[in-house]
């Protein structure tokens, strides 16, 4: 609470305060557009053109702001933020940003210009003040201007072609980094685990100890996956992405497709158990083809053969290790 009560309201700022505050935050934005810029430079040169621009705009509307104070109020600029104003639009972090997908980037830039032309308006309608809301009206005004000068970067260095390239490139590091990593989990903990869980099934007929073998297997196979991606590949020469977030989709998802056809044995009826941890086989043994069909362009029944034939070969192994 003492936090809190620190913080001004926006009704109380001055005219200068105001202004100072409109300064900080264009050299804010433009800095965050300049990190979006130099985050997608490799992979999205073109879109990288365009926050290059916005950045360059911002600092146009920041001299005229600080022409404006020097005008008004002489040299000293009062040292305001946005943190200091109760009330007053936030941005996030740009590292909660910079690593989600090209289009979740260009509509945060959008956002952006959105919230601070909404703040100023609805400023300007609780001003009493005549200079104050024209000031108020300006700044909006200036904030619309920013979203019309991003169309028009946007329509200057992105065309049909240069959107369709960084939307083929963003899709490719989406497979690379996300897909490719999450199927070799997928797989891995959905065939791999087959054997020790139904060789345990069919030798025990207990689903608990089943159950039990079956999470081991899946969370240890699941932490096994994820360490090898993560420590296979940097990603600095490869292009596939950041090696945590490899790691991650593989042993998530190793750990996934173990789990799937483990689950079932929570039930204590044993048939029931077994034929529902085989029909949850079944289907995601599909769900592989299907993703490799989807994401890897690999002929749909090529796929399910493959994925079909090689886990029927595991799940057999492991039925018949059971059972002798």
């Amino acid at each position: 609470m003492k936090f809190v009560t620190q913080r001004k309201q926006f009704r109380d700022l001055s005219e200068q305060e105001i202004l100072g505050l409109a300064i900080s935050s264009e050299e804010d934005d433009a800095r965050i557009y300049r990190m979006y810029a130099e985050r997608l430079r490799a992979d999205f040169p073109d879109t990288a053109k365009v926050f290059d621009g916005m950045a360059a705009e911002e600092d146009t509307h920041r001299k005229g702001l600080i022409d404006l104070h020097r005008q008004r109020f002489g040299e000293v600029i009062p040292l305001i933020r946005r943190e200091h104003v109760a009330g007053f639009y936030g941005r996030r972090p740009v590292w909660l940003v910079e690593n989600l997908g090209l289009e979740r980037i260009r509509e945060e830039a959008a956002l952006m210009e959105r919230d601070a032309e909404r703040f100023y308006l609805e400023a300007a309608k609780r001003s009493t003040d005549a200079a104050t809301r024209k000031l108020l009206g300006d700044l909006a005004a200036a904030e619309s201007g920013h979203r019309d000068t991003a169309d028009h970067l946007e329509e200057e260095h992105l065309g049909t072609a240069e959107r369709a390239s960084e939307a083929d490139t963003e899709r490719r590091q989406f497979v690379l980094t996300w897909v490719q990593p999450g199927l070799a989990g997928l797989m891995d903990g959905s065939v791999s685990t087959l054997a020790p869980i139904f060789a345990t099934a069919f030798a025990t007929q207990d689903t608990w100890t089943t159950f039990l073998v079956g999470l081991a297997a899946s969370v240890g196979a699941g932490i096994s996956m994820g360490f090898t991606e993560a420590a296979s590949d940097d990603g600095q020469l490869s292009g596939r992405g950041s090696p945590v977030k490899r790691g991650i989709a593989s042993g998530v998802m190793t750990t996934v497709g173990g789990l799937g056809h483990a689950l079932p044995y929570l039930i204590p009826h044993f048939w029931t158990a077994t034929i529902t941890a085989m029909v949850v086989v079944f289907l995601e043994l599909w769900a592989i083809a299907w993703i490799q069909n989807r994401f890897m362009e690999t002929p749909f029944l090529r796929a399910a053969f493959q994925v079909v034939l090689g886990g029927a070969l595991v799940f057999a192994a492991g039925a018949l290790i059971g059972a002798g």
